[in-house]
């Protein structure tokens, strides 16, 4: 009498022609100044990354260096081109812009005073929490807008680089779309992803899949 079949539990594997991408938050940028305004890049708060942030993008880089990928993506925005700068010259590949992987356009609040109003929690910035809401700010982009773009950005990529693996440098509240999203989560679920932190999302089609979010271990020394 033969032996009975026995059934490892297997690691997931993402479907025929799916692909994922390593969501990466550019990391640490300068400081907002109170009656200052950071440069701007088409109406959007443009900072340099800080020094942390700076050594921050060489711990990822040694991380990524040890992971399969096809691509390297980052925003039109600096801070996500700097920290993708250290991986980008130690693997030899040029990073590839994509715009629509800006941050949501945050209105009248651009330039640095975003964090001095979530630093204050008026009642606008309890409202938008509340609602979970980045156009409750006055000027901001409208949510259907930013999550139309942010798709149209992932279908492309993914579209270009079937059956692998992609990294892409982006915003905090770009990951946070993309997860609610893929999840259905509710829209704020997951916009606390830390600086130069890691996410990981499978796209099949019209189906995402969250695979990971806001690993760090690759920061603590």
């Amino acid at each position: 009498m033969p032996a009975p079949r026995q059934f490892s539990q297997e690691r997931f594997t993402g479907p025929l022609g799916s692909t994922e991408f390593l969501l990466v938050r550019h990391g640490q940028s300068a400081d907002a100044v109170e009656g200052e305004s950071f440069e701007l890049l088409e109406g959007q708060g443009d900072p340099p990354l800080s020094e942390i942030g700076r050594h921050q993008a060489e711990l990822v880089a040694a991380l990524l260096l040890r992971e399969e990928w096809a691509a390297l993506y980052v925003s039109n925005l600096r801070r996500t081109s700097e920290t993708a700068a250290p991986l980008a010259a130690l693997s030899g590949r040029t990073p590839i812009v994509e715009p629509d992987l800006r941050e949501v356009f945050l209105g009248q609040w651009e330039g640095g005073l975003f964090r001095q109003m979530m630093a204050d929690r008026g009642p606008l910035v309890q409202q938008m929490l509340a609602e979970e809401r980045w156009d409750v700010v006055p000027g901001a982009e409208p949510a259907q807008n930013f999550s139309a773009r942010l798709r149209g950005a992932v279908t492309r990529i993914a579209a270009d680089h079937a059956d692998a693996r992609v990294v892409v440098f982006t915003h905090g509240g770009v990951i946070g779309e993309l997860l609610a999203q893929a999840s259905g989560a509710s829209p704020f679920a997951f916009i606390a992803a830390d600086n130069s932190s890691i996410s990981r999302l499978v796209v099949a089609g019209d189906r995402w899949h969250v695979r990971g979010f806001n690993e760090t271990t690759h920061l603590i020394e």
